[in-house]
């Protein structure tokens, strides 16, 4: 299974596990991690969610060749991005996080990063727009002026910066991120279940009532996107490792 589920103890485990193709996400992948988040959701003995990948690589976001069912019901895109959730869910990230894959922790609540870690949204790299609420969200968690640096050059943020922003709740060695994020995840759990379900509540639905506005933004950005030359452009260069040759138009 390209996602793997495991518990510990109130804590699930949800890893993505497609390291051959970077954990980029795809229909079954998208369809995996759903069902993962639908059990944290609805099994009273889970109190704590832990989102993964595999050793030095979180996700490169959607597979190009391959990411046309990358929505759900529940959830929206990967299952995650749209999803209303009660329980907490923590990212750990070792590797790289880019795309889609940055939006998904954005999609988090907390953040925990190896010191390898490293966060882009690179569309406009492709001439193409980060749909998933990364540009929005980025502007939530970062400094302005660096949502707008990561938006506007696609270039990578490093864990350590990353972490002295604000965006990384916790930074450690490599290959320790899922340790850590447990570490954090009992922290949790060790109180009040209702209280801490209430308050994230309090939190993530106030951010979300003010998103209504950059989810419409999104949809006719990406609108905008799709009817330009230089999507096919952007895509056709990333394919075949070149760089592109914008038009403009």
């Amino acid at each position: 299974m390209p996602v793997v589920r495991e518990r510990r103890g109130r804590v699930l485990i949800a890893r993505l596990d497609r390291a051959e193709k970077r954990n980029a996400m795809n229909g079954e992948m998208t369809r995996g991690l759903d069902a993962a988040l639908g059990e944290l959701d609805e099994d009273p003995e889970l109190w704590v969610g832990v989102l993964t990948g595999t050793a030095g690589v979180f996700s490169a976001g959607s597979d190009l060749r391959d990411g046309e069912h990358n929505d759900t019901e529940r959830g929206g895109p990967y299952g995650l991005i749209r999803r209303k959730r009660a329980k907490p869910l923590i990212a750990a990230v070792d590797g790289l996080a880019f795309g889609g894959g940055f939006e998904m922790v954005l999609a988090c609540d907390l953040v925990v990063a190896a010191r390898n870690a490293s966060f882009a949204l690179p569309e406009v790299k492709r001439g193409l727009l980060a749909l998933y609420g990364g540009i929005f969200r980025a502007a939530h968690a970062l400094p302005l002026n660096v949502a707008r640096e990561l938006v506007l050059t696609g270039d990578a943020l490093s864990a350590e910066r990353a972490e002295r922003l604000g965006l990384v709740n916790a930074l450690c060695e490599p290959g320790c991120a899922l340790d850590e994020a447990l570490k954090l995840a009992e922290r949790i759990c060790s109180n009040g279940p209702i209280g801490v379900r209430a308050s994230l509540r309090v939190l993530n639905e106030s951010i979300d009532a003010g998103d209504a506005l950059a989810w419409q933004l999104s949809r006719e950005g990406g609108e905008a996107v799709r009817r330009a030359e230089d999507t096919l452009e952007g895509v056709a260069a990333f394919f075949e490792k070149r760089t592109p040759r914008w038009k403009g138009r």
